[in-house]
């Protein structure tokens, strides 16, 4: 293209309006309409890497994602450099990680820059040319788990990145891995979560929870800029706070990858792997943003993806495994579909563990195309951090629904894809106390506690 442009221009620039000889202007003529043909032709994006964010909680044993990660980089032999620059004890971190990376074939070196390293000076360390080079020798880069601040305090101060992260960036864009378990996964957006806030608190106050530079801050890059991550998701109930942050800053797509679990991103591929699974979130185009009150949400579409399922972030569009297409076909636009279930449901406590897509499949799987779930804080006062101000009795119901594009497909058991499912969050006043003792009936008394010795710090 460029030589064909260099070669049109090498005529002589006339200045004068006397015509080309006929012989040029057919050259010329036929090279410009050439050039504009080729200048309409698709062209190799740059160079672009792989990001693999895992949802946390990853097994010694998860060779799904271990050996994926070391064939995603070049297979046996390939390099990685690992970042245990969240972890609270780094060392421990990397030389785990380091392991399982060998395991299958990798060869691990760990860049010791992580602010709970005991001497560690890490303004020089982020610039020094020995931890540069291994990043430019490696094919892979996996940020362990740990805190979110620390990462973005040591490789991204005040949002600038350090020669280190440039490194990092450098080779994903010549085509390598970048992964990150945990909060080394919550960190590979363009917009992440920088603390871990409450997600009931998120909903019931999200303009005092999500504060630019405390609870959210900017993240790394190594997704496109309109999509977030998340991670411990169905375990913890993190939709909460994924819902409240993709909708105040304007972000379309969210994906909420569940423990033991990761997706692998390539452009606009995002495919599933691991034991669990990934929620894609999807809202449409963003509304007004209350600037107080309690969360509200008037529709998002969710989708459940698990192990082998592939999503196209351009087109929305997903791919079940060929274990889901040969089992059964949940199609909610077949007027004559029951599904297993019968009835109506009502759940009670949506954020506890696992409880959000087990609600979806028994929707999508059932004759029902309503289902109703709540959100609260049954006792607030006892609850460690808990809100005590106006919003302690906020609770949000959770509507969810089927329609004509929604559809599952079931293998055998809990193995569901779940395609379109759609929700609307509405906050709700919630009674204080939520139940009373029953008039006339004795109340049995309070077991006396057990002595047991607590230990002044828990494990973790």
């Amino acid at each position: 293209m460029r030589f064909l442009l260099a070669l049109l221009c090498s005529r002589p620039c006339r200045t004068s309006f006397r015509p080309w000889p006929a012989r040029m202007r057919w050259q010329g003529t036929w090279l410009l309409w050439l050039a504009l043909l080729l200048a309409t032709v698709p062209w190799p994006a740059a160079a672009q890497g792989v990001t693999v964010a895992i949802g946390g909680a990853l097994q010694d044993d998860n060779d799904a994602v271990w050996a994926r990660l070391v064939q995603l980089a070049g297979g046996p032999g390939a390099r990685f450099a690992v970042l245990a620059t969240a972890a609270g004890d780094p060392d421990r971190s990397a030389a785990s990680i380091s392991a399982n990376l060998a395991r299958h074939g990798g060869v691990a070196e760990h860049v010791r820059v992580a602010p709970r390293l005991p001497g560690i000076d890490i303004q020089a360390a982020v610039r020094d040319p020995r931890w540069l080079a291994v990043i430019e020798r490696s094919q892979g880069v996996f940020f362990s788990g740990g805190a979110q601040s620390r990462l973005m305090d040591t490789l991204q101060p005040g949002g600038q990145p350090t020669p280190l992260l440039q490194a990092v960036r450098a080779l994903w864009a010549r085509g390598g891995v970048v992964a990150g378990t945990s909060s080394g996964a919550a960190v590979l957006s363009v917009v992440a979560f920088r603390d871990a806030p409450d997600p009931l608190a998120v909903l019931q106050a999200p303009q005092l929870r999500l504060r630019d530079g405390q609870e959210v801050d900017r993240g790394f890059g190594f997704l496109p800029a309109g999509v977030a991550v998340d991670q411990h998701f169905i375990r913890r109930g993190r939709i909460a706070r994924l819902l409240p942050l993709m909708h105040t800053r304007r972000l379309r797509q969210g994906i909420g990858v569940e423990e033991d679990s990761a997706i692998v991103v390539r452009g606009d591929d995002v495919e599933v792997i691991g034991r669990a699974g990934a929620l894609v979130v999807e809202l449409p185009a963003a509304g007004p943003v209350a600037s107080t009150g309690p969360f509200a949400l008037a529709a998002a579409r969710l989708n459940w993806l698990q192990p082998g399922d592939r999503y196209d972030l351009a087109t929305h569009i997903v791919s079940p495994a060929a274990a889901k297409l040969a089992g059964t076909l949940l199609d909610r636009s077949n007027p004559a579909f029951s599904g297993y279930h019968e009835g109506p449901a009502q759940v009670n406590d949506i954020l506890s563990e696992g409880t959000l897509v087990r609600t979806m499949a028994r929707l999508v799987d059932s004759d029902q195309r309503t289902l109703t779930a709540l959100a609260f804080r049954g006792q607030p006062e006892a609850a460690a951090g808990a809100e005590t101000g106006p919003h302690v009795d906020v609770g949000f119901e959770w509507r969810f629904t089927v329609d004509a594009h929604t559809r599952g497909w079931h293998a055998s058991g809990d193995a569901y894809t779940l395609v379109g499912v759609n929700l609307a969050i509405v906050p709700v006043r919630m009674a204080r106390p939520l139940y009373t003792p029953w008039p006339g009936v004795p109340q049995a008394a309070s077991a006396p506690a057990a002595s047991v010795s607590v230990p002044s710090t828990p494990p973790r």
